[in-house]
């Protein structure tokens, strides 16, 4: 078996290891193998079923980085299986000159061992790769977002609609520290033309992106407060924490409540009903 034989062979075996609480998903009715339905690996990666059945099938070619690296996160893949699908593909492994994706073992245990804590992660463009239930609870189920609408720079200054409410005070700090954040990653990853499109593309899009772009301001952004509006519980103010995981430059965010806040105990709440409806039907 070769080529994309190959690559079809290997995604069904990588599918087939996962079941599908391990990414949070609900078992659902009889499965006829323990792992993950081509369907429910196209929702995690942001690709269609279609897609995931030609790859399988070895009837698409020349899957883009961008998905390789979806369908590595989704699989929960290691590194060295990473690199080995990028090769399957036929694409050269991401290089230190670019941004890296890859969810590290140590990442994954973290969001799911802190299910009363909402908590995301991002790439170094502040892209968003994956995150916990009560995360997903909290600002909605970004499983229906496609590609730049998952990058919170772009749904901010492109006026997406979200959950988050700033004050003006709180808007002009936000602003700076991601667009400083974001210059600070195009020095440390000069050859990745992903991050290069989205800057151009902001600037294009939005005069207050490119008049802090210009201002040339380096920094990172790192903690904050923020007031999440939700449509059953109305709003929580949470601090917001970034740390950065060494190596990878993964951001993981984290959302946390003073203990014995009226946020705390609106966030238990939602860890009990989770991303269901209060409402009656």
């Amino acid at each position: 078996m070769t080529g994309n034989g190959e690559l079809g062979a290997a995604l069904r075996h990588w599918r087939d290891r996962v079941g599908p609480t391990t990414v949070g998903l609900p078992a659902g009715g009889p499965r006829r193998a323990a792992g993950l339905r081509r369907e429910e690996l196209a929702m995690l990666a942001g690709v269609s079923a279609d897609y995931i059945t030609r790859l399988e099938q070895g009837r698409a070619s020349s899957p883009s980085a961008q998905i390789l690296t979806a369908l590595a996160r989704a699989l929960r893949l290691s590194a060295t299986e990473r690199q080995h699908l990028f090769l399957l593909a036929g694409r050269p492994p991401p290089t230190t000159g670019q941004m890296s994706a890859h969810i590290t073992p140590g990442v994954r245990r973290l969001l799911d061992q802190l299910d009363g804590t909402p908590v995301s992660v991002h790439d170094a463009a502040w892209t968003l790769l994956d995150w916990n239930p009560l995360w997903a609870a909290l600002f909605g189920d970004p499983s229906v977002l496609r590609g730049r609408d998952r990058n919170l720079l772009w749904r901010h200054f492109s006026g997406g609609s979200g959950r988050v409410s700033h004050t003006a005070e709180q808007e002009a700090r936000f602003e700076a520290a991601t667009v400083a954040d974001l210059r600070s990653a195009t020095a440390r990853y000069p050859a990745d033309a992903d991050l290069r499109s989205l800057v151009t593309d902001l600037r294009n899009l939005s005069p207050r992106f490119a008049e802090l772009w210009d201002a040339h301001v380096v920094g990172v952004h790192e903690s904050d407060t923020k007031t999440v509006d939700h449509p059953e519980l109305g709003p929580l103010t949470l601090d917001c924490d970034v740390l950065t995981v060494h190596g990878s430059d993964l951001r993981i965010v984290a959302y946390t409540a003073a203990p014995g806040s009226e946020a705390a105990d609106r966030l238990r709440l939602l860890a009990v009903i989770g991303i269901q409806s209060m409402s009656p039907s």
